[in-house]
């Protein structure tokens, strides 16, 4: 029966010395990380930790959250991970609704989950260096089958509470094998990553499909772009993973005229570099063409969701990117692009993704009516984001549906005016978002961190929409910003941009120069 440590106990009987985890500390194999879960996987037993159970997890990417996280899956109990910036009172929110039965937090943290715990009487372990407990190994791992729940990632949405999104051990064991064939994944891979490893596209794109291939992975516990620079030349990575933002912040990190040379990059940093990954978000295309200009290293785009265990599309490694598309269906997965009546739309024509196939979340834990609202009878999960196919049938991601502008009566997507913002030298980062308007019902607003000594003005950013995009698609409220707000991933977190703010600040400042 599976479970998800088979990848790990499968390479540790194949090699005593194959590598599982690198960091700048030193290295384990496959057989240490095999050893280190089954005994903390003895303390959970001990504790009285059985199938089935909610376990609560925070920790950031170090060596120790795989180990906290497959000895979780080994006694056949549910793991919660969480964000290691969550408060006191969104972990309670976590530890009651999950209803976790144990919360596991990293020692280094603040006292956000220890706080939590004792709130509501939950037991709190500490997760140290090495996760060395005094506990027996367990002799057998938990039976379980394709469908139970392995894991609980909780999502944020736009509005209400979190969901809870279940995702099942076949799920995961899937999401390990369509990763580590999309990649082509071999265990003379080394796989590098400064995403949180709490977050689905750490968890599952990354952490499982190298352990599924069987190289090595290694990890950032926080991310900066000169320690994922040093981390690739280091450990010499030959797939690398990361979001948007991350990208860029390298990109522009290696062009720092640094006396020491320190953080700055070279095409030959990325020799071995063999797949370059990006998600999370929908990669601007300047970034892209920007990063192998400057590199000679091509970054493939993926799509995927919480709720579809990260995976949805990906560009193909042997045909190379294309640049603002996320590639076709991945293996075992179907995607379409439906209309408002729920019917295939034709080739560039936009409407709402829906995905199908085995990385497809069982439901929200415990929320029947929102698990009805995004599954249908025959396993479909409409995903909220708007895309196209081109002729290829390679998927172009849109926009979020509840990201839509609509200005005048016009649809404003908000990646395409982004894109173009992206285009100027003077710009380091943007996001587009609407605007209450009282005339036209909505008004397109950027937000924009500017290149460190830029004077950019409102004014040009506007000028210089308006050479490339449509009257309607040219914000008129424009505001500049030292940085933009992002989640643990990096994602730039539109909704914690205050839109109210940005009204004032147009009806007092931009009015007269964006008529």
């Amino acid at each position: 029966m599976p479970n998800l440590l088979d990848p790990i106990t499968r390479h540790a009987a194949a090699s005593d010395t194959a590598i599982a985890l690198r960091t700048a500390d030193g290295t384990w194999t496959y057989s240490t990380l095999r050893d280190k879960c089954l005994r903390y996987a003895g303390a959970l037993r001990d504790a009285g930790v059985g199938a089935g159970d909610r376990v609560l997890l925070v920790a950031p990417s170090v060596p120790e959250f795989a180990v906290a996280y497959m000895a979780i899956a080994a006694v056949g109990a549910v793991v919660v991970p969480v964000n290691t910036m969550s408060t006191a009172s969104e972990v309670e929110y976590y530890l009651t609704d999950s209803g976790a039965s144990l919360a596991i937090g990293w020692h280094g943290l603040g006292p956000a989950v220890r706080e939590a715990a004792a709130g509501i009487g939950v037991p709190q372990w500490d997760l140290t260096a090495g996760a060395d407990v005094g506990a027996g190994p367990i002799a057998d791992v938990a039976d379980r089958t394709s469908d139970d729940t392995a894991a609980i990632l909780y999502t944020s949405g736009t509005t209400g509470k979190p969901k809870g999104a279940q995702l099942t051990v076949g799920n995961l064991l899937a999401a390990g094998e369509i990763g580590s064939a999309l990649s082509g994944g071999t265990p003379n891979d080394r796989t590098g990553t400064g995403l949180p490893l709490f977050h689905v596209f750490g968890q599952a794109s990354v952490m499982m499909a190298a352990f599924t291939g069987g190289g090595s992975l290694s990890l950032l516990g926080r991310f900066t772009p000169d320690a994922m620079i040093e981390m690739m030349r280091r450990d010499e990575l030959t797939v690398m993973c990361g979001v948007p933002t991350m990208w860029n912040a390298m990109l522009h990190a290696a062009a720092d005229d640094r006396a020491d040379g320190t953080g700055r990059a070279t095409p030959s940093d990325f020799a071995h570099l063999r797949v370059a990954v990006s998600g999370g978000a929908s990669l601007p295309g300047e970034i892209a063409r920007a990063f192998e200009s400057r590199f000679g290293c091509t970054i493939l785009e993926g799509y995927g969701l919480t709720e579809t265990t990260a995976l949805g599309t990906f560009n193909d490694v042997e045909r190379g990117g294309k640049i603002g598309y996320t590639g076709g269906a991945v293996p075992r997965t179907r995607v379409e692009v439906r209309d408002d009546d729920g019917n295939p739309c034709p080739a560039g024509t936009v409407g709402e993704v829906f995905i199908k196939g085995d990385t497809v979340m069982a439901g929200y834990w415990n929320r029947p009516d929102a698990t009805a609202a995004v599954l249908t009878d025959d396993g479909w999960f409409r995903t909220g984001d708007l895309g196209e196919f081109d002729g290829d049938g390679d998927l172009r991601i849109v926009d979020r549906l509840k990201d839509l502008i609509i200005r005048g009566g016009y649809n404003v997507y908000p990646g395409e005016v982004e894109e173009v913002l992206y285009q100027h030298p003077d710009i380091v980062e943007a996001a587009v978002v609407g605007v209450p308007d009282d005339h036209y019902g909505e008004e397109v607003a950027a937000v924009i961190a500017r290149r460190p000594g830029s004077e950019l003005t409102a004014e040009e950013v506007i000028a210089w929409s308006r050479e490339k995009l449509s009257a309607y698609k040219t914000p008129r409220i424009v505001r500049f910003v030292d940085q933009l707000p992002k989640g643990s991933t990096g994602k730039i977190l539109k909704r914690d941009i205050d839109r109210a703010e940005l009204r004032r600040h147009s009806d007092a400042t931009l009015r007269a120069a964006s008529a």
